[in-house]
């Protein structure tokens, strides 16, 4: 396994084991899989409302916690001080662990700031190993990552060949937040895992197109979190420190770059409408 040093020391597995959108009745047994396969990052949030079937999981490997990279988010409905506090010693329950590896902020809406503060404050009490940041722009990085009292070691955001954050990435090079992928294969949007020059590059090692694009992430120092409920293709997605894409493979994907969203932008007034709506709602029920 290759490691990136956070601007805190500590170090994050560079492939992760992501949870996204695996439901609670498929979430331990993915879990178990993930871990056999050999990972030892796993990464959940409040708002995928599996955090206890991850707990689980973790608990019935029967591997030691210190040996495990933890970690969750905190969800906008839980933000300012006092509410996110609360939120994280929830997830610290339902994760059954007394500390976590590292704590985002999951989305840049409402009082982040008062839920970051409390996130420092669980940081310098030991309850959380790194904190960072996921879906920050880099204007709203920077903001964040100058004012604030500790900066952020992570920022999660959705990068992959046909939105490579080249500009954001650079931003978070400078201010010392490592890049971490959410979506490392764009969800396999606009037909990224079937692309001709991935393939190519593929045949010439004989990997896959989704091996070629870990390897490529990993290459720019991108920590990745595939996600996948199939064993075989976890240890697929695995097996991806065995080869090196050479300086001519990487400047080809880099070619691949439409530089916009396969998903949604946070500029947009409507999404951040759409959002707004979907907090008052889990708040109703």
């Amino acid at each position: 396994m290759e490691y990136a040093t956070l601007n805190n020391g500590v170090k994050m597995p560079i492939l992760g084991y992501g949870v996204y959108q695996v439901t609670k009745d498929e979430c331990e047994r993915c879990v178990l899989d993930a871990l056999k396969a050999g990972y030892r990052s796993i990464d959940t949030a409040q708002s995928y409302f599996n955090e206890e079937e991850v707990g689980s999981a973790i608990k019935k490997s029967g591997i030691p916690r210190e040996d495990i990279f933890l970690t969750s988010k905190v969800w906008i409905e839980h933000y300012g001080y006092e509410s996110c506090k609360k939120s994280v010693e929830e997830s610290l329950k339902k994760l059954q662990t007394d500390y976590l590896d590292l704590m985002l902020l999951h989305q840049p809406f409402s009082d982040y700031y008062g839920a970051w503060r409390a996130l420092e404050d669980l940081y310098e009490e030991g309850k959380l190993l790194a904190i960072g940041i996921s879906n920050f722009y880099p204007d709203r990085m920077v903001d964040i990552a100058s004012f604030a009292r500790i900066r952020p070691m992570v920022n999660q955001v959705e990068t992959h060949p046909y939105n490579q954050q080249t500009a954001a990435k650079q931003y978070m090079d400078k201010y010392g937040v490592q890049i971490e992928a959410w979506a490392p294969f764009g969800e396999g949007r606009g037909g990224l895992f079937e692309d001709k020059a991935l393939k190519e590059i593929g045949d010439k090692y004989g990997k896959t197109t989704a091996q070629v694009m870990l390897r490529w992430h990993i290459q720019r120092g991108v920590a990745v979190i595939p996600k996948s409920k199939h064993y075989e293709r976890m240890k697929e997605n695995f097996n991806v420190f065995d080869f090196k894409l050479s300086d001519s493979d990487m400047e080809i994907i880099f070619s691949l770059d439409k530089n916009e969203s396969s998903f949604f932008s946070h500029y947009d007034p409507a999404m951040v409408e759409w959002f707004v709506k979907m907090v008052e709602e889990r708040k109703n029920n």
